[in-house]
């Protein structure tokens, strides 16, 4: 019987049965069936010949008629019945595939190579930048092994964490490799730019710069030297934004006895930061396990300044050995507050118009204060774990989240350590054995900013662990909060509902998870509580006036999705192994109702693009007689409207440029700035002639005049009045070459220059 196809007519039967069960609920009589799944295409000639034998019998039977198709075919199939279709804009998360199953998990799982990814996607940005205004080299180093390891890494099993680990190691490694050849492209085309052809001689060594990507574990060679031998080490501030901009940095240095001078040789204010225990053991053990070598100094401070550069550009900046005018030395009655002490126990830090509110009795933060926009709310911030569930017909793992419980974390008896200064206040509290945090607030900026240090989470009672950490006001929210879609539009949520179906959740918390990229908030009617994060993760409003951020999961059982393996990733040093420790941040802010989404919008692109850093030392003040310190790519008076990113700049192969342009705000989201915008490209370029735009489709592999000539037009659902109508930017002048952004707007061209 096993030699002929004696199966036929009961596959038959089963294909048609699906295909009248899928054809009930699809509109039209066409369905739409994907072929394969996940590695079915390594057996491609046996699955096509079944498939072959399928269509043969499945149309001879004569019930439905089977094809091979494309999506294109499948459209214009479509399309040709004329049919009116309803709008849907909201989307489909969380999604479940049974009951317990919720697939909000992976929304956090593999929070290192999240972090990863994105920190190298700003760099990426930043480093095709430089490789433009430097000009792309043909036979040197370039981006394109970052860029092909970033595509890779957004594959479905990739970024989302539900790899197997030696995967993931190969997806971090590739990243590894692509962004020692970007670096390079970086630090040339540094050198290329501020070596000025007016003040060299044709002997002039070319700089070497210097960067430091392990400065989220303290760890940074280039800054750590002594200077006391009159060295200046000199720091480049690359700003990649389409903005000038002003910002806060903090590098170790081993020496408290250093200022810091700007490209004009004026001394500037610092501020020297004790650099803690917990911050040392980290970059020890980190240091050793990804270098393979301890770090041969130990720097005991931050040095931070703020550092100011023009919109795709840069400043310098020299640090030097000497005296500061000031130093936040920890003195013991403003900075270390023991619960023993008779003391006041309320703390307040920050030493601009924010101040934090912390109670030096229970150890944590309770309040807010905003002096300029008299916002005060009461805030409580805390940590929690949720235990992941073992039952063996539905675990937590890399998909799934399936909480069994909830424990509380309540802060370690050691006292809060507050350290102060002029630059900005910080605030440290060891939660427990794994879990450590510092709290910094700015002199001028309205945010908090909250370092998590989470990990080795233990796993020696048996028990996964999935951290996340609640923000509680008393904000009256009405069970709504709103998440981001891909970094792009805010959506409302709603607990427990979706206005397009019934919906029965029978996980009260993974069933109200939802992805966060940029970031989330809460509303009542006078405020909005807003906060941004620093990679994907997952978080959710399961009361109302809280937030909640899931941090980190370390989990003992596999989900039964395919990984095959639990999602317990270690890190081993001299093959002793130990869980995988996350550092990242979150930030924090509340303003009032209707203005939070300029600081939303404009600190999430900050986030995102943080100043590149570059180093290198110079013997006295030579640097200025022989460099360019301060350069701007654009025309030095011009800036791009508050509303506007570069989200791409890119020299092709064939010396042409392609540029991405972004309108930031929604439809209403702010009252000034979601209106139309416009880009004078000719100052964007005042270095270069332009010859000639050509607009194109978003992915830029089709002129975008011909693919609205292919464009299908849909009826849709409703009333006219009820479609919305899309506004959209007008084309570019030829002569003017002035481009319109309407809100959420994303512009691409290809531009040749003379």
């Amino acid at each position: 019987m096993e030699l002929f196809d004696y199966n036929v007519p009961q596959r038959v039967n089963e294909f048609v049965a699906a295909a009248f069960s899928q054809a009930n609920i699809t509109r039209t009589n066409h369905v739409m069936w994907t072929m394969g799944t996940d590695f079915k295409y390594q057996y491609a000639h046996t699955w096509f010949r079944q498939m072959d034998k399928f269509i043969h019998y499945v149309n001879q039977d004569g019930r439905v008629n089977a094809l091979y198709s494309t999506p294109s075919i499948y459209t214009d199939a479509k399309y040709a019945t004329n049919e009116a279709w309803p709008l849907k804009t909201d989307d489909y998360f969380p999604y479940a595939d049974r009951i317990n199953a919720y697939w909000t998990g992976y929304f956090t799982s593999r929070p290192a190579l999240k972090g990863y990814v994105r920190t190298m996607s700003g760099y990426y940005l930043a480093a095709r930048q430089l490789e433009f205004l430097k000009g792309r080299s043909k036979a040197g180093p370039n981006t394109d092994y970052l860029a092909d390891a970033l595509a890779l890494a957004q594959h479905h099993d990739a970024v989302s964490g539900t790899s197997k680990q030696h995967v993931a190691n190969d997806y971090a490694k590739r990243l590894s490799i692509g962004y020692e050849e970007a670096a390079k492209v970086v630090e040339t085309s540094l050198a290329s730019i501020t070596r000025s052809s007016s003040k060299t001689d044709s002997g002039n060594k070319v700089t070497k710069f210097q960067q430091c990507l392990l400065l989220n574990i303290s760890y940074c060679p280039s800054s750590e030297v002594d200077l006391s031998s009159g060295k200046n080490l000199v720091v480049v501030v690359y700003n990649p934004l389409g903005w000038k901009r002003e910002d806060i940095i903090r590098i170790p240095v081993i020496d408290e006895n250093v200022i810091v001078k700007d490209h004009r040789g004026n001394e500037i204010e610092s501020q020297i930061v004790p650099l803690l225990n917990a911050s040392l053991a980290i970059r020890n053990y980190y240091s050793m396990a990804y270098l393979g070598k301890f770090p041969s100094v130990t720097p005991k401070y931050w040095l931070a300044f703020s550092a100011s550069a023009p919109p795709l550009g840069l400043n310098t900046y020299f640090i030097s050995s000497g005296k500061q005018k000031a130093i936040a030395a920890p003195s013991k009655n403003q900075v270390v507050y023991s619960s023993k002490e008779k003391q006041k126990d309320v703390i307040e830090v920050g030493p601009g118009d924010l101040k934090l509110v912390f109670s030096a009795k229970q150890r944590k933060l309770i309040g807010y204060i905003n002096s300029r926009t008299k916002v005060k709310e009461t805030v409580r911030q805390s940590y929690s774990f949720y235990t992941g569930a073992t039952d063996i017909k539905q675990a937590s793992g890399a998909y799934i989240f399936r909480p069994n419980g909830t424990n509380s974390l309540k802060p370690d008896h050691q006292a809060l350590t507050v350290l102060r200064g002029p630059i900005l206040d910080e605030v440290h509290q060891r939660i427990n054995s794994w879990i450590y945090q510092i709290t910094r607030v700015y002199k001028g900026k309205e945010h908090a900013e909250f370092e998590f240090i989470v990990g080795p989470i233990p796993i020696s009672d048996g028990i996964g662990k999935e951290v996340v950490t609640k923000i509680l006001t008393h904000m009256k929210t009405s069970k709504t909060f709103y998440t981001d879609s891909s970094g792009r539009d805010f959506l409302e949520r709603i607990r427990n509902y979706r206005k397009d179906w019934n919906l029965d959740v029978n996980q009260p918390v993974a069933g109200n998870y939802y992805p966060i990229n940029l970031g989330m908030y809460v509303k009542d009617d006078d405020k909005e509580l807003s906060v941004l994060v620093d990679r994907s993760m997952g978080g959710a409003s399961i009361k109302d006036g809280e937030l909640e951020l899931m941090l980190h999961r370390r989990l003992l059982h596999d989900d039964g999705r395919g990984v095959a393996e639990a999602l317990n990733e270690t890190v081993c040093v001299q093959n002793k192994c130990s869980g995988l420790t996350i550092v990242g941040k979150y930030y924090l802010r509340i303003d009032p109702l209707g203005e939070a989404a300029k600081w939303r919008r404009s600190f999430g692109q900050e986030i995102y693009s943080p100043f590149l850093l570059a180093f290198t030392q110079q013997e006295g003040d030579g640097w200025t007689n022989s460099h360019v310190s301060s350069f701007s790519g654009m025309d030095p008076s011009y800036v791009l409207p508050d509303n506007v990113a570069m989200i791409t700049l890119q020299e092709l192969d064939n010396g042409q440029v392609l540029l991405r342009l972004a309108h930031l705000y929604e439809v209403g989201e702010d009252k000034d700035l979601s209106v139309m915008a416009s880009v004078q490209l000719k100052k964007v370029f005042a270095h270069k002639k332009i010859n000639k735009v050509t607009e194109m489709s978003l992915s830029a592999n089709q002129g975008r005049v011909e693919m609205e000539k292919k464009r299908l037009v849909w009826k849709v659902k409703g009333s006219p009045e009820e479609v919305p109508k899309v506004v959209r930017g007008g084309p570019v002048d030829p002569a003017a070459l002035v481009v319109e952004l309407a809100p959420m707007e994303i512009r691409t061209f290809v531009i040749d220059f003379n």
